[in-house]
């Protein structure tokens, strides 16, 4: 299989949205060094009917983000770190004439015979999605990338840094081009920016929450260990009578009702732990992405498009992990969404900017878990339906070199459609065996394990 590039352009807002040059500040939760990474992922789309659909994908979707820009302009702009003693933090500068890559691109095989990418291997899906390195995400810091298929399907590939938006945020923009490629006049969203007034800190900054109980490794690079090693990516298929099974083992251990997260959050956690041979004595930490755009006071505008998310924390040593029964973790985990609050929210952002010119992380040891399953995917519809396949080419997430995943499934799985998702893993490739071996545990009905 062999993947083309045919070329890149840069796509131009179709009516000039900047009359002079602009500098637009990020807030604090874009800022956040967990943040500075390109994140990178994929959406399939299939030609069911070619005699319907006989534009090139290429021009409706470069057509549609064209038309996106004069809303989403800043998509376009360059991230500068300050020139001052803030070196770490960014600021978004826009000017007129500035555009947004997009690679053109095709395959020379169906999606049909990748089984819409679930059966392409890495190197392949590799080559869907641009990959600026550390410098050029700065300079670009959304591209895009389509590739069609031999079939009349396409795959929409993006490399966005981070700090410009969050997987909402990001499927706003997506959805609003989208909207336009079907024939909207204009989108029905308008995006609002005002990052540094609504999420910015307060005046004096004061932490009255947790946060220091979990972000005290100053001055470190929380991507920075382990760049050495290898890491390999990997599917799970969790069905629901397997997740039906452990949710109602948990209750009968423990009179508890967990949600799937929390359940399948502790289980995956241990079991990743466990093959990693990290020492007994050490720290472990669950890290995952809350939304705040409702639980802030008052909530945040519907068109807010800004990272709209913070990290929270459940934390034991490596020892205590692997010998408390699973429905304690699992418990653990719930206890934490105890700190999705506006006073969490606000003295995360406050801690942010005490220590910003040093820097704040949550060390290492981290297990970063994202849930991809209600991110609103389906609405991105250029005319083709809705993806058919979403896939995060990225393992750097929440300060982890690890991150989890929990995805839709894919329309190409085997069997019901309806029954249960897929587990997106990312790990070393010294742990793979052992953690397959952990995983194949689920379907067996061994939860107890010490």
């Amino acid at each position: 299989m062999r993947v083309q590039i045919l070329e890149t352009k840069l796509i131009q807002p179709s009516t000039p949205p900047l009359a002079q040059d602009q500098v637009l500040p990020l807030s604090h939760l874009d800022a956040d060094p967990n943040l500075d990474v390109t994140f990178r992922y994929l959406r399939a789309y299939v030609n069911v009917d070619r005699t319907k659909h006989v534009q090139d994908p290429y021009h409706v979707v470069a057509g549609a983000l064209s038309g996106a820009l004069p809303y989403y302009y800043p998509l376009c702009g360059t991230l500068r770190r300050d020139n001052g003693n803030d070196h770490r933090r960014l600021e978004l500068h826009c000017a007129a004439g500035q555009g947004m890559p997009l690679v053109h691109a095709t395959a020379n095989c169906t999606l049909h015979a990748v089984k819409n990418l679930d059966d392409a291997d890495s190197g392949f899906l590799e080559k869907l999605i641009p990959d600026p390195g550390p410098e050029e995400s700065l300079v670009n810091p959304c591209m895009l990338q389509v590739t069609v298929f031999e079939c009349g399907g396409f795959s929409l590939g993006a490399a966005i840094h981070h700090a410009m938006c969050d997987g909402l945020g990001a499927t706003l923009f997506f959805g609003a081009a989208a909207e336009l490629a079907r024939g909207a006049d204009r989108v029905s969203i308008e995006p609002v920016w005002d990052r540094d007034v609504l999420l910015g800190p307060r005046n004096p900054a004061r932490v009255e929450a947790p946060v220091g109980d979990y972000l005290c490794e100053k001055g470190r690079n929380p991507y920075d260990d382990e760049e050495n090693c290898a890491f390999v990516r990997e599917f799970f298929h969790v069905r629901e009578e397997w997740l039906d099974r452990l949710k109602a083992f948990l209750l009968e251990k423990c009179g508890q009702r967990f949600t799937t997260f929390e359940a399948l959050g502790a289980f995956i956690w241990r079991a990743k732990v466990k093959v990693s041979d990290i020492p007994g004595d050490e720290t472990v930490k669950f890290s995952y992405s809350t939304n705040i755009r409702k639980l802030l006071k008052p909530p945040l505008p519907v068109g807010y498009w800004g990272n709209g998310c913070v990290p929270i924390y459940a934390q034991l040593t490596a020892k205590d992990l692997l010998q408390k029964p699973i429905w304690e973790i699992a418990e653990l985990i719930r206890k934490s969404k105890r700190n999705a609050n506006d006073e969490y929210v606000r003295s995360y952002i406050d801690f942010q900017e005490m220590h910003r010119r040093e820097g704040a992380s949550a060390g290492k040891n981290v297990s970063g878990f994202t849930d991809w399953r209600h991110l609103g995917h389906s609405a991105v519809d250029f005319g083709w339906g809705g993806p058919a396949n979403v896939l995060p080419l990225s393992r750097k997430l929440l300060g982890s070199n690890e991150a989890c995943f929990f995805l839709p499934r894919s329309e190409a799985g085997v069997g019901d459609p309806s029954d249960g998702f897929r587990v997106l893993a990312n790990l070393k490739g010294e742990c793979l065996c052992g953690f397959r071996e952990e995983m194949d545990k689920l379907g067996k009905m061994e939860f107890g394990f010490a």
